[in-house]
């Protein structure tokens, strides 16, 4: 039996060291104001987030952050104590000539377990909670369809507890953390946590990559 247990852990150990070895390209940003949209997402830690949007056609720009709380101007010690009310977030910026807010949405619900409340894994706090930042009703209706379409779906078998708020001021994250992923892909967190996501979603979603 460990010697099972052990040759699964290099399996997986070494696909990751692939999606690693593959993510140092830079994400470029390039922003058309008069068609594209903006949406703020919370799925646990926004380095998880901004790694699998970015790689997502049609997402022009992608800014983590905070949203969602009380304090103004957050620090990212102040937001990890979780008495800030602030969610790690990704702003964001997409075309939706080539991808819809819809779409956007099913990878979200899809790419993170928006069924455990204040928590992704090991990432415990309501900084950490499944949350849609909504700029208007257009956006919090589409936000409500896909939830009740994932549900039908029963693709979860705990109900969705991702809260829907209005969006708020965006604070961004320090300049160290942005995007992280492409930068510190051999770091542990990025190894064992990030690439798995982040090959999921490749598998998964193909048709939409960049």
């Amino acid at each position: 039996m460990d010697k099972i247990l052990l040759l699964l852990s290099v399996t997986i150990l070494t696909a990751c060291k692939a999606e690693i070895k593959n993510n140092k390209t830079k994400f470029i940003q390039k922003v058309d104001m008069e068609k594209d949209e903006i949406i703020t997402l919370g799925g646990g830690c926004y380095w998880c987030t901004e790694a699998i949007f970015q790689r997502l056609n049609g997402v022009d720009s992608l800014v983590t952050g905070f949203m969602g709380g009380i304090t103004v101007n957050p620090t990212y010690e102040e937001v990890c104590t979780g008495k800030t009310g602030h969610a790690e977030v990704s702003q964001i910026t997409f075309n939706p000539e080539v991808i819809s807010l819809k779409e956007i949405l099913e990878v979200f619900f899809t790419t993170h377990d928006p069924t455990t409340l204040d928590r992704q894994g090991e990432d415990i706090g309501n900084q950490y909670r499944s949350v849609v930042f909504y700029k208007d009703e257009k956006q919090k209706a589409t936000a409500e369809q896909v939830i009740q379409e994932i549900e039908k779906e029963q693709i979860y078998d705990s109900p969705i507890v991702t809260t829907l708020e209005p969006a708020g001021p965006f604070y961004q994250s320090p300049d160290y953390h942005k995007n992280y992923y492409n930068q510190h892909g051999e770091k542990p967190y990025c190894s064992f946590v990030i690439a798995p996501k982040v090959k999921k979603f490749k598998e998964k979603y193909q048709d939409k990559l960049k």
